[in-house]
């Protein structure tokens, strides 16, 4: 199994039914993703949700479609003109 890592930008921020809000980061290209949730209490008093984060390989999903695949790569885009990985958003 490999340690390697990857950059990944915030592509997705939803707001659930249940107080959880779900992040989605994705690969510089969109081919790859990375679903997380969090209690919105998490996301005010725990660490900061960041452009950029690095993720395991091994963590990583295929996205499915090439429509998904083309949006999360423009939004990495987006995003990473507008802000450095580590800053807050």
């Amino acid at each position: 199994m490999s340690d390697s890592t990857v950059q990944c930008w915030l592509v997705e921020r939803e707001l659930g039914d249940r107080d959880f809000v779900t992040l989605v980061y994705a690969t510089p290209d969109g081919s790859r993703f990375q679903q997380r949730q969090r209690s919105s209490t998490a996301l005010r008093t725990g660490p900061e949700v960041t452009a950029a984060t690095d993720i395991p390989e091994a963590e990583l999903e295929p996205v499915p479609d090439a429509e998904t695949r083309e949006r999360y790569a423009e939004e990495v885009d987006r995003t990473a003109q507008r802000y450095d990985p580590d800053d807050p958003i």
